[in-house]
């Protein structure tokens, strides 16, 4: 009679076998094997969820693309490509009638009995939602909208000047945070003060509670994609996560939104529709949750890259000091639509966009039946395919200089004519592109323009190598960022 000892040996060669010959499989046998690639991660996925895991996998996929070029088998089922013809195949707009290369859901949907938003909503949902969220970004809302914004701008400014009344360095990451979030709580749920921070100088709960869940996000996404779906799935369920609890807090305050009236910001359009589109207060939650993370953890990122990218160029600051200062004769004429008369600032955002990409890594897709063809590869169906943002934003094959800051690229400086500036798609392409393109950039140039107007900047020395060891998931896990300022006088 064979032992229990005997079957569990013979049950483990049977694993080791199986693991072996799938890694052969893959390795030569498999559809992508043509590919270009380390070995290792054409036999299996366990480098590449070794490197997402440790939030360097952006800086690992820069590396393979200037070895191998610009398609990279990255793991068994999915290729990283680098070029701009790339982000127009895998992410741009498709003819009538031809597929588009869908949201994986084991990317997008790993809680699988969670209401769809207009992230993971499929083709025609996501276009329903859109055009109504599309409200709220509109010409016409950015203007009602532009009184809400200042006076927060303007509080970040009165609070940096209070600040350095007791000590002259002030941790700006801290303080863009503060104000981003700030903006984000008010226009989506007309909460005036949004969540307070720049009131109290200080966090609030809730914006702890939502970075924490980006980060639980990122590496719930890394271990799904190693096949842990069934016990990621118990945990969420258990409602163990700090996305739970950021849900329930939305949830409510989505309620208070759903009894106020009529108001210019994100909701509005959804709330209007809301019966037509069967949203209910679960599904506008849904909504109302990306609407929070995408609309200022990326903005207030952005806004610490291009400071400290400012300062260690001072050249480039001055430059920019001079282009402000010059525009404007007092802080009250620095408006949403003034700003937008800055062009070394726009370039300058650009190059800072370019340099520190507020997601670093990828939007993957996959290849829908029948496969596709990305910048002239076939891709056979149900790969996973998708432009990581740092590695094609320092391909030397598309940038001169990619590790420099040059804000002059964006201005046709001769030095950079062969620069493809289309490489560069930080708000990505297509029909599900960032809705918020517009307004992000008025707030980035409204919030660095009152920053540069009012104050000189040097950067403490303990913030000199900032960018050195950050790590990125979703978002960076940025260091504090000191700052000495020194109030102008005008």
């Amino acid at each position: 009679m064979t032992s229990a000892l005997e079957l569990a040996r013979n049950g483990l060669m049977l694993g080791v076998l199986y693991v072996i010959g799938r890694a052969i499989y893959n390795a030569f046998l498999h559809p992508l094997r043509k590919y270009p690639g380390p070995l290792s991660h054409h036999m299996s996925i366990l480098p590449r969820s070794w490197y997402q895991l440790q939030g360097l996998l952006p800086f690992h996929m820069d590396e393979l693309h200037q070895k191998y070029g610009p398609v990279v088998r990255v793991a068994p089922d999915e290729l990283a490509f680098s070029s701009p013809q790339a982000w127009r195949d895998i992410y741009g707009h498709k003819k009538a009638g031809e597929e588009e290369n869908p949201k994986p859901d084991s990317v997008y949907k790993v809680f699988d009995w969670l209401p769809t938003s207009v992230l993971n909503a499929d083709r025609q949902d996501h276009g329903a939602l859109r055009r109504q969220l599309s409200h709220g970004f509109s010409d016409r809302s950015m203007r009602e909208q532009e009184p809400i914004i200042g006076s927060y701008v303007d509080l970040l400014v009165k609070r940096l000047k209070e600040g350095i009344e007791k000590d002259t360095t002030q941790n700006l990451r801290e303080w863009y945070n503060y104000t981003t979030f700030d903006i984000i709580g008010d226009l989506s749920f007309g909460v005036d003060g949004g969540f307070g921070c720049l009131a109290n100088s200080d966090y609030h709960p809730w914006v702890k509670l939502i970075g924490k869940s980006i980060y639980q996000g990122a590496i719930i996404s890394g271990l799904a994609r190693l096949g842990l779906l069934r016990p990621i799935r118990w945990i969420g369920k258990s409602k163990l996560l700090a996305e739970n609890k950021n849900r329930a807090i939305v949830w409510e305050k989505v309620g208070q939104r759903m009894e106020g009236g009529e108001r210019p910001d994100f909701l509005e359009g959804l709330l209007r529709k809301k019966e037509e589109l069967k949203l209910d207060q679960s599904r506008l939650t849904m909504n109302a949750t990306l609407l929070i993370i995408a609309g200022s953890e990326t903005t207030a990122t952005l806004l610490s890259g291009a400071t400290w990218l400012l300062l260690s160029y001072p050249e480039k600051l001055r430059k920019l000091e001079q282009e402000v200062r010059s525009a404007f004769k007092s802080d009250d004429e620095i408006t949403l639509t003034s700003v937008g008369n800055l062009t070394y600032m726009l370039a300058c955002l650009n190059e800072s966009l370019r340099r520190y990409p507020p997601v670093a890594g990828s939007l993957p897709r996959m290849a829908p039946k029948g496969g596709a063809m990305v910048d002239g590869n076939f891709v056979p169906e149900g790969t996973l395919i998708s432009v990581y943002q740092w590695a094609v934003n320092h391909d030397k094959n598309y940038w001169n200089e990619p590790y420099e800051f040059a804000p002059e690229r964006w201005l046709g400086d001769p030095g950079y004519k062969g620069d493809q500036l289309d490489a560069m798609q930080s708000f990505s392409v297509g029909p599900r592109n960032c809705i918020g393109r517009n307004l992000a950039y008025a707030e980035m140039r409204l919030i660095l323009a009152k920053i540069v107007y009012n104050f000189d900047m040097t950067l403490a020395d303990d913030s000199r190598g900032w960018l050195d060891d950050q790590r990125a998931f979703v978002v960076w896990e940025k260091p504090a960022l000191n700052v000495h300022l020194k109030p102008v006088a005008h």
